[in-house]
């Protein structure tokens, strides 16, 4: 597995990472105050999580002011589409010789 593929999986293996990616996929350019509004942690903890999603790419932020908007980058998640299609394809092939298998032994 690669190292993006290792720090997505870190950043999106967290319930409340997940839940502000979420948020900012529905509901686009966001502040922290708001994400804090939805994530019922914290404003420190919502900046430290965002802080780790931004490492792994999944989200930019943009500063006007005084206020940091942030917004979610679905396409960084091509790297595990990728993995996940692989995976699909892996084990298609073993049902299918499972299947196979199957089908000799009745015969």
């Amino acid at each position: 597995m690669t190292t993006t593929q290792d720090a997505l999986f870190r950043a999106l293996g967290d319930p409340t990472r997940r839940a502000i990616f979420e948020q900012l996929c529905a509901g686009g350019e966001q502040t922290v105050g708001a994400l804090t509004g939805h994530a019922q942690v914290s404003q420190p903890a919502v900046s430290k999580h965002l802080a780790i999603l931004k490492q792994a790419g999944l989200v930019l932020d943009r500063h006007a002011g005084r206020q940091t908007h942030y917004s979610a980058r679905p396409g960084a998640l091509a790297p595990l589409q990728d993995w996940t299609n692989q995976m699909t394809r892996f084990w298609e092939n073993r049902f299918d010789d499972l299947e196979d298998l199957l089908k000799r032994i009745d015969q």
